[in-house]
């Protein structure tokens, strides 16, 4: 299947605006599964993309979506079968790919809206894609070159997003008055994105790239950073935070705790 996979890539570098194809997601970092998908990173220049070309070579039947077709971050793309196999392609626009990197060089990022990213899509993710794909196709040697910079994680990054927990503080705080009106979806989303906002923390602490929110905690409860039981407190507080307002009270104030322990852990 990486033969054929290989091949494709060395086709879709040969549509006009096409830059390079990199391998992403779980097969890129050798933590896949027999029936996982093939994740091509397709990278473009601009305004540059044949779109006809691109839909000629995945073939009949199969729909492409062209730049801003998923979204506002995640471009467009097509979902294919190969052999039975899910093959998906994601546009990814060089030039902005590059932008946000030197972004994240000095210590700036976003946190955009992006369908299929409950948590917003953190824009360090562009460069961590980067960083765990493995280049397939690089006519130009654009994406190797990319890929080397991007090898050493930002100092300027690291602090910022440490710095950022402070948000998950004001969350869990708000959420308080939610859970004293059983508000139950208020502090459900509250603290669902202050604990994402720790985890994104804990894995700049450790100079790693978050890619996207699934299985991230996993990775960040064995962290250096985590304090003793994040990932299971989380699960427990997230699992059962209660109806009542009673129970609402009570698990936002162990959540408050865990939120305070999480940044002490993270200003040592």
């Amino acid at each position: 299947m990486r033969e054929v996979i290989k091949e494709m890539a060395d086709r879709l570098a040969q549509v006009p605006g096409v830059s390079g194809v990199m391998l992403g997601g779980s097969r890129a970092r050798g933590e896949h599964r027999p029936e996982s998908d093939w994740d091509l990173g397709v990278y473009y220049r601009g305004d540059a993309l044949d779109l006809g070309a691109l839909r000629a070579l995945a073939g009949p039947g199969v729909e492409v979506a062209g730049p801003g077709g998923w979204g506002p971050w995640v471009d467009g793309g097509a979902w294919l079968k190969v052999d039975g196999v899910a093959v998906d392609w994601i546009l990814r626009d060089l030039d902005r790919v590059e932008r946000v990197w030197e972004d994240c060089r000095e210590g700036r990022y976003e946190v955009g809206v992006q369908p299929g990213h409950p948590l917003g899509f953190w824009s360090p993710c562009y460069p961590g894609e980067v960083a765990h794909g493995q280049v397939l196709a690089d006519p130009t040697g654009e994406l190797a070159a990319l890929r080397a910079s991007v090898s050493a994680y930002p100092e300027p990054l690291r602090d910022a997003l440490i710095a950022g927990a402070w948000e998950a503080e004001f969350l869990a705080a708000g959420a308080t008055k939610g859970a004293a009106r059983a508000d139950g979806l208020y502090v459900s989303l509250c603290l669902s994105k202050a604990f994402g906002i720790l985890v994104q923390a804990l894995f700049a602490a450790d100079r790693r790239w978050c890619l996207n929110e699934k299985g991230a905690l996993t990775v960040a409860e064995a962290l250096p950073s985590a304090p003793t039981g994040f990932g299971e407190r989380v699960r427990t507080l997230l699992g059962a935070q209660g109806a009542t307002a009673a129970s609402l009270t009570a698990t936002v104030a162990e959540a408050r705790t865990l939120v305070e322990e999480t940044r002490a852990a993270l200003a040592l």
